[in-house]
């Protein structure tokens, strides 16, 4: 009797054990089977995640492209002003931009452009409608630190944003560009280039500032 209930305790231990090892088995299987879908979903987000950094890459080549070509067309556009040292062009992290000094637009504490400025304006906007239709362009104004004393003005904000504007207005009314790209900012004297203690370094923070932005940034980012 003893051996028939040590026999069947061995079969009901077997059968368990049997049971517990299909199970553990199964359950291996499931694990593995959720670890390879794991794995084909994470290499399927890094392809779509590489494919994705390719197109911002091949996008920003192309706006870099842009901004080179409208370089170049406005060194040759610019040359006597630039040759004058009255411009220049720089290609920053901001854009492309591009640096008169006011005197090329404006008489001493006016905010009417001249005449002659008036050509180099258009000059700029015809880059401007041709080779980057798609960028916005921002304007800035800029003074030295002398006090304003006889030409009507509160204070270099006011006489900066009035320029900044009277460059905005003419880009809009006479070489038709089109509002919904600009804008302008007045700054004073408070981002100069140049020391304010000569007659030239002042000279250099008088300037009107046409910057030309990558053509998926909406605005001038704070330097």
């Amino acid at each position: 009797m003893r051996i028939k209930f040590t026999a069947f305790m061995l079969l009901v231990i077997f059968t368990t054990s049997g049971c517990t090892y299909i199970q553990k088995a199964k359950r291996t299987d499931d694990l593995e089977v959720e670890n390879q879908n794991l794995r084909a979903r994470i290499t399927q987000l890094q392809k779509e995640k590489t494919k994705e950094v390719d197109n911002v890459v091949k996008q920003k080549e192309r706006e870099l492209s842009e901004l080179e070509k409208a370089k170049l067309e406005l060194e040759d556009a610019l040359k006597k002003e630039i040759g004058d040292y009255k411009a220049k062009l720089e290609m920053t992290e901001r854009g492309l931009v591009i640096t008169f000094l006011s005197e090329v637009f404006f008489d001493s504490g006016k905010d009417m452009v001249r005449e002659d400025g008036k050509d180099s304006i258009r000059r700029v906007a015809e880059v401007l409608n041709r080779d980057v239709p798609n960028s916005n362009v921002a304007i800035e104004g800029h003074t030295d630190n002398q006090p304003i004393k006889y030409s009507g003005w509160k204070t270099n904000w006011e006489l900066s944003s009035a320029r900044a504007l009277a460059v905005l207005h003419y880009l809009i009314n006479e070489c038709e560009v089109r509002p919904t790209r600009l804008s302008a900012n007045g700054y004073g004297e408070f981002r100069s280039v140049a020391a304010n203690d000569t007659k030239e370094n002042m000279q250099k923070n008088r300037r009107v500032e046409i910057v030309i932005l990558p053509s998926k940034i909406s605005k001038v980012k704070a330097q």
